[in-house]
């Protein structure tokens, strides 16, 4: 940074310093984050759509433009927290670079960049579904927000746990059951269709839980690439959600969603006098929703898991990140030590953590496999 001195008269300099910068309404900061070897903070204007990342310098700045602290209450503060003091030429540039991104009270709105709608065809493509997706979610969060409270959140994870015990417990019965389920077309097909209700109640929940924690939901659509067919729905401001909390029970909730839908087939698989075939499906059914919930929470991109993991690691870019540090580790390349001591523990962490997690996968997966054949 800058730390040329005032320029121009004195009375200029002065009057300069008096001057109190705002962001437009509709700014959104996010917190520090990891991106590689650095620290970067996100900045979106909700207007525009416009996003960019900043250093925590930047940020430090940019965070107390509130319209009420003069340049020479922030630059006071600034010495404060950096020891070095910014001159009027520093300010001049950075206040022109936020103007010209629309980002200052008063300043011109830079519209987005025009990018064209993906073409739509029959082989793939997106259908919104409502028309303010916001309002949709809002009315949601309206019936079922009370879910969120603690009093009710608490014994529904509860059950949650005591479900996939039983699941677990009985996987070796479930296993036959899924293989049957694939020798009866209609019960295939009627469990087919449930487990796609259950993906868009998942997506659902991401909205509603988003809402919940003061997040906007842009759009709730279809979107298909053949012979797939799946719900979407998009949080416009996920990465500005206040606290890592919100941003991981986001992220998380459609897994938790996707186990609720199983409870009530569970209590008819235990507690109903079902025929043999219906006590099957619903057998298979909670074995394959299960696998649906937790194969989203693998710690992969785009999966909810990555999401969850981002947070956990304070990162953005993890995979990324992540990769480029471990080549230049494995390498053993000097630039490998410039990386502070958190990053490092984030990615090394993420590694490990991902591997152990497949690895488990595929110990289950042939865990299962065996049992097939040898049952």
């Amino acid at each position: 940074m800058s730390t040329s001195g005032a320029t121009g008269t004195p009375g200029a300099a002065a009057g300069f310093a008096a001057h109190r910068p705002g962001l437009r309404p509709g700014v959104l900061l996010s917190g520090p984050l990891l991106d590689g070897a650095a620290t970067v903070h996100l900045v979106k204007d909700t207007g525009s759509g416009n996003s960019f990342k900043v250093g925590p310098k930047e940020h430090f700045l940019i965070a107390r433009m509130d319209g009420e602290r003069s340049l020479a209450e922030i630059g006071e503060e600034y010495a404060g927290e950096y020891g070095r003091r910014l001159g009027d030429a520093h300010w001049r540039q950075l206040l022109a670079a936020l103007g010209a991104k629309g980002l200052l009270a008063g300043a011109p709105e830079r519209p987005a960049p025009a990018v064209p709608p993906a073409p739509r065809t029959l082989l793939r493509g997106t259908l919104p579904l409502v028309a303010d997706a916001d309002a949709t979610t809002a009315r949601l969060h309206r019936v079922f927000g009370f879910l969120l409270t603690p009093w009710a959140t608490v014994p529904l994870l509860v059950l949650l746990v005591a479900m996939e015990a039983l699941v677990i417990a009985h996987s070796g019965e479930l296993l036959i059951a899924v293989r049957e389920l694939f020798t009866n077309p209609v019960l295939l097909t009627g469990i087919a269709i449930l487990l796609w209700v259950s993906t868009a109640l998942h997506e659902l929940a991401h909205g509603v839980v988003a809402r919940h924690y003061g997040g906007r939901v842009a759009e709730i659509g279809l979107r298909w690439r053949l012979p797939a067919v799946i719900m979407y729905c998009t949080v416009d401001n996920y990465p500005y959600l206040g606290g890592r909390r919100p941003r991981i029970a986001t992220a998380a909730a459609g897994a938790v969603m996707n186990l609720l839908f199983l409870l009530p087939f569970c209590a008819l698989w235990l507690l109903a006098p079902l025929d043999d075939a219906t006590h099957e499906a619903i057998s298979a059914l909670l074995l394959l929703g299960s696998v649906q919930a937790f194969a989203m929470l693998v710690p992969l991109p785009p999966l909810d898991g990555y999401r969850i993991a981002s947070e956990l690691a304070g990162a953005t870019g993890l995979a990324a990140s992540t990769g480029a540090y471990l080549r230049l580790a494995l390498r053993r390349s000097p630039e490998a030590a410039t990386y502070p001591r958190r990053a490092r523990i984030a990615y090394r962490g993420y590694a490990l953590g991902t591997v152990l997690v497949l690895v488990a996968a595929v110990a289950a997966v042939a865990a299962g496999v065996h049992h097939l054949l040898t049952a």
